[in-house]
């Protein structure tokens, strides 16, 4: 009987590992990932606003981020700047997508009334400006501060011209020092570009 009980019990541990292996078998000390999402502002939170003439549209993006941001990880840099990517806290969405989304969301209540689009649009669709967006820099230690570097640009997509290329810079403190404070830090750089973006188009004619 001894020799059996053993064997048996050998067979189980393996099965067991096996499963443990596979994910059927949850592990109860497994951190469960935590999903982040920039935040637009509100009426209340915008001082000024601008107009541009009824039945413009503005087109938004492409938005570009360098390649070691395109992941879902968010990514910070430790003190000896080395890149850091948290493994349980994540963005819920794609970050380009998601500052492009932002963007939008902003510009549409710091110019009321404006018609706004995603890129890609409808060909079909008359769009007056364009407005691409390349992030040179985001880099944060959450003990520190936020760096956000920005290039934009505006076209005039019916004349085929450039009308302003403009770099930003913004440094955003991060509060509360987690990934939270960090996605509200980003939430309101992009509230700052979205301002200089309002105020430029609303000066086109």
């Amino acid at each position: 009987m001894g020799p059996v009980t053993i064997k048996s019990c050998g067979r189980l541990s393996a099965v067991c590992l096996v499963l443990a292996l596979s994910g059927c078998i949850s592990i109860p000390n497994s951190s469960t990932p935590r999903f982040y999402a920039l935040s637009s502002v509100d009426e209340n939170q915008v001082s000024k606003k601008f107009t541009i003439p009824t039945g413009v549209i503005v087109g938004i993006g492409p938005v570009k981020i360098p390649e070691y941001l395109d992941r879902p990880q968010i990514v910070t840099r430790t003190e000896d700047k080395m890149l850091q990517f948290a493994q349980f806290d994540r963005w819920g969405e794609s970050l380009d997508l998601g500052l492009a989304r932002l963007i939008r969301e902003d510009l549409a209540v710091m110019l009321p009334g404006a018609k706004l689009t995603l890129y890609p649009w409808n060909p079909l669709m008359p769009v007056k400006y364009q407005v691409t967006i390349e992030v040179i820099r985001l880099e944060s230690q959450l003990d520190k501060d936020m760096f956000f570097c920005v290039q934009w640009t505006v076209i005039d997509v019916q004349n085929s011209k450039t009308l302003i290329i403009k770099s930003s810079d913004f440094h955003k403190t991060i509060t509360p020092r987690n990934y939270s404070g960090l996605s509200k830090a980003l939430s309101m750089a992009c509230a700052s570009l979205s301002g200089q973006i309002a105020e430029t188009l609303a000066s086109k004619p």
